[in-house]
C-alpha cells in the first residue's frame, strides 16, 4: 500500500494548467522539516488532478501550511549531464489547510539545528473525561436449597 500523510508549507503557488484532454492539473512544491535538526528542510513536488486540482489552484497558496494525502511516485528522466535523476512527487488525493497558530516556532525557509520533530507536531484537544461509572455491587449469596439429598456413590451411572 503505497499511503503517505504529509505536512508542510506551500513554498510555490499552485499552477493549473490542463491535459490535451482538459482535465486540471495542479503542480506546486511544498517544504517540511528534516526528521534530523541539522539537515536542512526537504522539498517535494505536489501534484493533483481533477476538481482537487482547481480547488487547490483556487483556495491555496504560497505560505499556506496543509495537511497533504496522497501516494508517492518515483520519476525518472534524463539529466545533460548524461545520467538518470530520480525525483519524489506526491499525487495528493486529501488536503488540508491547516489553520490557528503556526506549529513550528521559526519559519519553515529557515529551519535549522533549533527546530526540532516536534515543531512538525499539531497538537490535539484534549478528549471529554469520560463519565463517572457506579461502582459494582456483589450479589448477595442464595442458601443452598434445602430438599437436595446427598448421593451415594452406589447410585453413579
Amino acid at each position: 500500500m503505497n499511503s503517505c500523510i504529509l505536512m508542510a508549507q506551500i513554498v510555490q503557488d499552485p499552477q493549473l494548467r490542463y491535459t490535451p484532454d482538459e482535465t486540471a492539473v495542479t503542480e506546486m512544491l511544498v517544504q517540511f522539516a528534516a526528521t534530523k535538526a541539522e539537515d536542512p528542510p526537504h522539498t517535494l513536488k505536489v501534484v493533483g488532478w481533477g476538481n482537487l486540482a482547481t480547488e487547490i489552484a483556487q483556495g491555496y497558496h504560497q505560505g499556506d501550511r496543509v495537511i497533504l494525502q496522497g501516494s508517492l511516485r518515483m520519476n525518472t528522466f534524463d539529466r545533460p549531464e548524461g545520467f538518470k535523476e530520480k525525483r519524489a512527487e506526491l499525487i495528493v488525493s486529501r488536503i488540508h489547510n491547516v489553520h490557528g497558530e503556526p506549529v513550528a516556532t521559526q519559519p519553515l525557509a529557515t529551519v535549522g539545528a533549533t527546530a526540532s520533530v516536534q515543531d512538525n507536531v499539531i497538537p490535539m484537544s484534549t478528549p471529554a473525561p469520560a463519565p463517572p461509572r457506579p461502582q459494582p455491587t456483589p450479589a448477595p449469596v442464595a442458601p443452598p436449597p434445602a430438599n437436595i439429598q446427598p448421593l451415594e456413590e452406589d447410585e453413579i451411572p
